[in-house]
C-alpha cells in the first residue's frame, strides 16, 4: 500500500490545506508521496521536504503545470497511477482538488470518493452527504482510491521532517485547454480558509457599505472576513467571501455571525467552527441551534459596541 497526496501551493509555497491531507494519508497507513506539480516550484518542493510523515517528494516540474490546468495535471496523475505504484491519490477538497482529481479519476475509470471527513481504515472513509444533514460511511473495493479530504477535519501535519526531493521532467502536453487571464482578490486580511478568526455577515446587514462594520471588527480581532450566500447573491460582497455549501468550507478558532439567520447551506460550510458566536435579532433564528454565545440583538447597535469595547 502506497499513498500520493498532491499538494496545493503556488509555485512558492504549500497551501496549508496539504498538511491536513498528509495527515489523512497518515490515518490510512503505508508510505506517503507528495506529489508538486508546477513550473519552477523548487521552492515549494523544499518546503515540502519539512512535513513529518512524508517518506518522499516528488518534484514535477513543466511549464504546463503553471496555471494547474486540469488536464495536464490528470494526465501526469494517470501516468503515475499505471504505473501501479499507488494504491491512493490524495488531493484538498478545494477548488484545485475538484478540479483536476474527477477528471483523473474518469480517466483512471475508478470512482472517486469526495470531501472525506474520517478514515477508518484503508478502504472505508466517512464522508457528510445532503449538505452536511447525514454523515456516510464509504466502502471503496476499487485496487486504485481517488480521495478528496476536506481540511478542516484533519489536524495539520506537523514539520520537521527531511523528505528527500526526487525532480522529474513531466514531458506533459497542454491540451486543448489554454489560460487566458487571472483575476486574484488582494487582501491584507487573514486567508478566510485558514484564518483562525472568522466574522460573517449575512443579509440583516443591509448593504455592501454596512459592511463596514464587519470590517471594523474584523480589523480588532485580526479576523478573516465571510458572508452567508444571501449577502453574496444581493451583491454586498464578493464571490470569494461566500462560506456555505457551495461556497468556502471554514473551521476557525472563532466564528461569529452576524445578520445570518443560518440556512442549511450555510451551516454545512461553518459548523465545525470550534467556538460559534451569532448577533441576529430573531430569537428563532436557526444558528442560535449550533451558537455557543447567542445574542438577541439590533446588529447596528450592538457590533458598534462590541467594535468599540475591544
Amino acid at each position: 500500500m502506497s499513498i500520493l497526496v498532491i499538494a496545493e501551493h503556488d509555485h512558492e509555497t504549500i497551501n496549508p490545506v496539504t498538511a491536513a491531507v498528509i495527515s489523512a494519508a497518515t490515518a490510512i497507513g503505508g508510505p506517503i508521496t507528495l506529489l508538486v506539480a508546477g513550473h519552477e516550484a523548487g521552492a515549494a518542493a523544499q518546503q515540502a521536504a519539512g512535513y513529518q510523515g512524508v517518506e518522499k517528494i516528488l518534484h514535477a516540474e513543466h511549464a504546463s503545470f503553471e496555471h494547474f490546468i486540469a488536464e495536464p495535471m490528470a494526465d501526469l496523475l494517470v501516468s503515475l497511477a499505471k504505473e501501479g505504484a499507488y494504491t491512493h491519490i490524495l488531493a484538498p477538497a478545494t477548488t484545485f482538488g475538484k478540479n483536476v482529481l474527477p477528471r483523473a479519476a474518469a480517466l483512471l475509470d475508478t470512482q472517486q470518493i469526495s470531501d472525506i471527513t474520517g478514515v477508518e481504515s484503508a478502504d472505508t472513509f466517512i464522508r457528510p452527504i445532503y449538505g452536511g444533514q447525514a454523515i456516510a460511511t464509504v466502502q471503496s473495493s476499487d485496487s486504485l482510491k481517488l480521495i478528496t479530504v476536506r481540511g478542516t477535519a484533519f489536524d495539520k501535519a506537523e514539520t520537521g521532517g527531511s523528505a528527500p526531493v526526487e525532480t522529474m521532467d513531466a514531458g506533459v502536453e497542454a491540451g486543448t485547454t489554454q489560460f487566458q487571464s487571472l483575476e486574484k482578490s488582494d487582501s491584507e486580511r487573514p486567508d478566510l480558509t485558514t484564518a483562525s478568526i472568522v466574522i460573517s455577515g449575512g443579509r440583516g446587514i443591509g448593504s455592501g457599505e454596512d459592511f463596514a462594520l464587519i470590517e471594523k471588527l474584523a480589523d480588532k480581532l485580526g479576523a478573516a472576513i465571510g458572508a452567508s450566500r444571501a449577502a453574496v447573491d444581493a451583491g454586498y460582497v464578493p464571490n470569494d467571501y461566500q462560506v456555505g455549501q457551495t461556497g468556502k468550507v471554514v473551521a476557525p478558532e472563532l466564528y461569529i455571525a452576524i445578520g445570518i439567520s443560518g440556512a442549511i447551506q450555510h451551516l454545512a460550510g461553518m459548523k465545525e467552527s470550534k467556538t460559534i458566536v451569532a448577533i441576529n435579532k430573531d430569537p428563532d433564528a436557526p444558528i442560535f441551534q449550533i451558537a455557543d454565545y447567542g445574542l438577541v440583538a439590533d446588529l447596528f447597535e450592538a457590533v458598534p459596541e462590541l467594535t468599540e469595547k475591544l
